[in-house]
Order: C-alpha cells, then sequence, then structure tokens
C-alpha cells in the first residue's frame, strides 16, 4: 500500500502556545521540509471569529506556501466561501493558481457556526444561496470573458493558470451538502462515508459520471506526533490538544456526532486515539496499515521546537523505513 505525506495547519496560536509570528515562521520553514522529504500536500483550514487567532485567511497562506515549493500540491480545505464577494475571490484564487503553477486543491463549505456570518455582517439561513451564487461567479470569471453580475459587467484578469480555473470541491456534513455538490461541484469531500452514497445517487440521477465508492477510514488520527519517549512528548502535547478539542467542542454546542468533544482529562483525551504519540515504528505501521501520514506539526500553537524533534525522527527514521517496504 502506497502511503501519502500530507501536511495540514489552522494556525491556532492561544496565549499560553508558541507566538504567531513563531508559528507562521515554522509553518513556512516545515512546508519547505516537506517538499523536500516527499510530502505530497499541505492544506490551509479557514474560520473566523475564535478565540485563539485560527488562521482566517488560508489564500495567504497559501500562496506562500507556494512560494517556498515547486511539486507539492496546495490545498485550502475548506475555504468558506459564502463570506466572500464572489468577484474579489475568483480573483485572489486566479493569482494564487498563477503563483502555484495549477497546483492548487480547492475545497469550499458552508461552515456551520453563526458567529462567523454575524462578524462579516451576514445573513447564516443565506449560506446555501450564497454558495449556489459564488459558484457560479467563480466559473464564469475564470473564463477571463466578461460576464453579467449583479446588473453589472466584470472581467476578471489575469485568468488561473488551470484553463478554466481549479477544480471546485464542496466539503459537507448532510445529505443536501452531498445533493448541493452534485449540481454544481467537480467534486464532493464529506466527513463520513455515508454523505458520499447520496453524492453518488444523486450523480447517477443527474447522468453524471459516478465515482467508486468512500472507502470507510479503518482508523483516524486527528494528530500524529512521533517520539522516542511518547510519555514524556505527551505531557508537553496535552495541554495543546485539550484546548484543540475544546475550542471545537464548544462550537459544535453539543453535537453528539462531532468527533471533536469537550474534556478536561489529558488521559482519556489520549485514549480516545484521535491524537497519537507514537515511536518511529509504531508511526510505520500506522502508516503502512491506514496508507497516510498526515501531520499537524504545530496544532494548538504546539512549540515549533517541540514540532521539529517530530519532523526530525519522520525524516531520519520513518520516511526511510517506509520506503524499505516499498510504500513510498
Amino acid at each position: 500500500m502506497t502511503v501519502r505525506l500530507s501536511l495540514a495547519y489552522d494556525m491556532r496560536a492561544p496565549e499560553f502556545g508558541a507566538s504567531p509570528a513563531r508559528l507562521y515562521a515554522a509553518m513556512l520553514d516545515q512546508v519547505a521540509w516537506g517538499e523536500a522529504n516527499g510530502f505530497r500536500s499541505v492544506i490551509f483550514m479557514e474560520h473566523h471569529a475564535s478565540n485563539d487567532g485560527y488562521l482566517p485567511s488560508p489564500i495567504v497562506c497559501a500562496a506562500a506556501a507556494a512560494a517556498r515549493t515547486k511539486e507539492m500540491r496546495i490545498g485550502i480545505s475548506l475555504m468558506l466561501l459564502p463570506l466572500y464577494d464572489p468577484i474579489r475571490a475568483a480573483e485572489d484564487l486566479a493569482v494564487l493558481d498563477l503563483i502555484c503553477a495549477g497546483r492548487l486543491t480547492l475545497v469550499v463549505g458552508l461552515g456551520y457556526r453563526e458567529e462567523e456570518y454575524e462578524q462579516f455582517g451576514l445573513e447564516y439561513r443565506k449560506r446555501p444561496s450564497r454558495m449556489e451564487a459564488a459558484v457560479a461567479a467563480l466559473r464564469r470569471a475564470w473564463t477571463g470573458e466578461p460576464f453579467e453580475y449583479e446588473g453589472r459587467t466584470v472581467r476578471i484578469l489575469p485568468k488561473p493558470f488551470t484553463p478554466g480555473g481549479p477544480k471546485i470541491i464542496m466539503g459537507g456534513t448532510s445529505d443536501a451538502a452531498a445533493r448541493r455538490a452534485a449540481r454544481i461541484a467537480d467534486g464532493f469531500a464529506p466527513v463520513a462515508p455515508k454523505f458520499f452514497e447520496t453524492y453518488r445517487e444523486e450523480l447517477e440521477k443527474l447522468g453524471k459520471p459516478v465515482p467508486p465508492p468512500m472507502p470507510a477510514p479503518e482508523e483516524r488520527a486527528m494528530f500524529i506526533h512521533v517520539s522516542r519517549d511518547p510519555d514524556r512528548a505527551w505531557a508537553k502535547i496535552a495541554p495543546h490538544a485539550l484546548h484543540e478539542t475544546n475550542e471545537y467542542g464548544a462550537w459544535a454546542k453539543g453535537d453528539p456526532s462531532y468527533p471533536y468533544q469537550p474534556t478536561t482529562d489529558p488521559d482519556s483525551l489520549r485514549r480516545s486515539g484521535m491524537y497519537r504519540v507514537l515511536t518511529p515504528q509504531e508511526c510505520v505501521e500506522f502508516a503502512s496499515k491506514t496508507g497516510e501520514l498526515g501531520l499537524k506539526p504545530i496544532m494548538g500553537g504546539l512549540d515549533p521546537d517541540v514540532a521539529a524533534e517530530c519532523l526530525e525522527l519522520v525524516e531520519r527514521e520513518v520516511i526511510p523505513a517506509l520506503k524499505e517496504k516499498g510504500a513510498l
């Protein structure tokens, strides 16, 4: 089984953690490290109105990462598209696609927090209609030809590197999102395989090509750290893991299906398997079994020096072992 190597960043910076300036500098260095060590992709997330500076500007980060790499896929997942002016979004994404020479992977979504829409003075209930209008505007804008938008003629130049613009993949956590993706998107990235089945059914109804079923993950980890002494490392990581899961959990407002649930017990959080601190050999076994090794090195504002210890072990021991197994 081939193992896919990836990096992910949401840039949370709680007050007890590393400073935002250190975290952003470390992120760029880590992205360059990832490129040099065979990581295939990096993704940047988006949220607003957070208590810890959760990344509000994924396009900016993606452009910076693109400038430090040559082959790695540069992803935004999710971009909360209904929060944007579609014309400005079309411009910024076109420029990003040019900077990364077509390496952009774009996943868009509605978001689920009313606070974010309130911050921008937008109506939460209009998320679906704003999404549909924005996707239509992006597609027309990326032709480079003049078109009518809200009663005026607009033209967006430069055109993206990718003819017609990057594919628009839609994320979602509902059957409605799946059906919307089938109608207007180029792909669907749900949080659970059951929604992908709704997507496939809708594509069939629409007479569009139907992709194969989405495999259910055998195991899932929201965070992986590699250490020779996992107990010692967990003591450093635990406050950041607790912060992340409690912040996400608060946003979920009691939804029991949400993977992050509030807790004050670091030991139970570790036992949940969402945050895994593994030895190099354990990491090799986990990656070989699941087919992926996704790292979120500075999760929850984790000290970049702690992250560096993990990345060094990944470079020196995990990646060579995966290569020996023929997994890379």
